[in-house]
């Protein structure tokens, strides 16, 4: 038995140590996919937690034990939508520290770097939600193109549909900006 399956057969049976191990296991991934959707450091704190509490209080809902790992991304998509809706036409903050400029780059060419990733950053905070959430579950997180579509809860193709619009979007940016 896989550790996700037997972590979710523990959590839907009540167990809090479960729950210690679910937060333990997922807390950085969470906290990172709400950065990466464009949430500050408190806000992305915050968020993380408000994905774990509806997480434990909707475990009954997960139905197969191997799908944790995607409930729980589609969860925290669900969370941040749910705040960008509550926020709507207010630009609350940045979108930061996405990735850190590679340490092997030097001198000029690591401000270079960085302006490459500023200006990558600014172009995914501009995407329209549902392309943002699907760059950056699959690009970002590293789900699957399988996982990314279970966490947005639409179907793959869907989901590469959104990737490839997301990725022309960028692109367009990224070259009007240069």
């Amino acid at each position: 038995m896989s550790r996700s399956r037997s972590l979710a057969r523990r959590l839907r049976a009540g167990d809090k140590d479960a729950a210690d191990e679910l937060v333990d296991r997922y807390t950085d991934q969470v906290y990172l996919l709400m950065r990466r959707l464009g949430h500050g450091h408190q806000t992305s704190e915050d968020l993380a937690q408000e994905t774990f509490l509806s997480a434990w209080r909707h475990i009954g809902q997960l139905r197969d034990d191997g799908a944790l790992n995607g409930w729980l991304y589609k969860i925290a998509g669900n969370v941040s939508r749910v705040y960008w809706r509550r926020q709507k036409g207010r630009r609350l903050h940045d979108v930061e520290d996405l990735d850190v400029a590679d340490p092997s780059v030097a001198g000029h060419a690591a401000a270079g770097h960085d302006e490459e990733l500023e200006r990558l950053r600014e172009a995914v905070e501009t995407l329209p939600w549902k392309l943002r959430q699907a760059v950056v579950l699959h690009y970002m997180q590293h789900l699957t193109i399988s996982e990314a579509a279970q966490a947005a809860g639409i179907r793959e193709g869907t989901l590469k549909s959104r990737l490839s619009r997301g990725l022309d979007a960028l692109r367009r940016a990224l070259a009007d900006g240069r």
